[in-house]
């Protein structure tokens, strides 16, 4: 029995894709990702920040996690990326869908041990997940490094799929008096909060205005 993931599309095959580009575009655009993954009988799916160094995705944890000790032991994993754009309304329930664009990578994570290569992939990392902070941040303790696993994932086996359509209402739903369409969806970030302890007052750093709506 083969071991290689069946990247196969099964279902809607005409939304699957596996263009590296529009991979890697969803990667870019997401801060969250789910990996997947068994330890036993039992499966698990855990959330993580990731970030994407060229054709490698980007993993972090703690040391003492049991997660990234499999996972940089050859736990074979599933990374999966979705980004939610808009539900879509259709006449009835059953048409009622969702517009997405989703990445699954599957392979095996590899631990980036060798120091400068680590920093690096950490700052990735850190600007990817908060544009602008990584130039007034001190710079990571050799402490910190050591109590950080970062994990590197070839983007090379995965699939991409995307809905982008309108409601696809069969002929005899449309005479229906009810409203079909699209309710695009974003996410929408709020109004800095100061921590309590902030001990200097110090006004919010203008890359946080790529962010905020009031």
């Amino acid at each position: 029995m083969s071991n290689q993931p069946d990247m196969r599309f099964r279902r809607l095959r005409k939304k699957g894709s596996r263009d590296f580009a529009l991979a890697c575009g969803i990667i870019d655009a997401a801060r969250i990702a789910h990996v997947g993954f068994s330890l036993g009988h039992q499966p698990y799916v855990m959330p993580m920040a990731l970030a994407r160094d060229d054709a490698q995705v980007l993993l972090h944890g703690s040391v003492a996690s049991r997660v990234m000790k499999h996972l940089a032991g050859g736990l074979p994993c599933c990374v999966t990326v979705t980004l939610l754009d808009g539900l879509v309304l259709a006449r009835s329930a059953f048409n009622s869908s969702m517009n997405y664009r989703c990445v699954m990578i599957f392979g095996i994570a590899a631990p980036v041990t060798e120091i400068e290569a680590k920093v690096r992939g950490l700052e990735i990392l850190t600007a990817h997940l908060m544009p602008g902070r990584l130039a007034e941040l001190r710079p990571s303790t050799r402490k910190e490094l050591n109590a950080t696993t970062l994990l590197s994932l070839p983007l090379e086996s995965y699939t991409v799929k995307v809905s982008d359509s309108p409601p696809d209402d069969p002929a005899d739903d449309l005479a229906a008096p009810i409203w079909a369409g699209v309710l695009p969806l974003r996410m929408k970030a709020g109004k800095p909060q100061p921590a309590p302890d902030l001990k200097i007052p110090v006004a919010p750093p203008k890359y946080l205005k790529k962010w905020t709506f009031d």
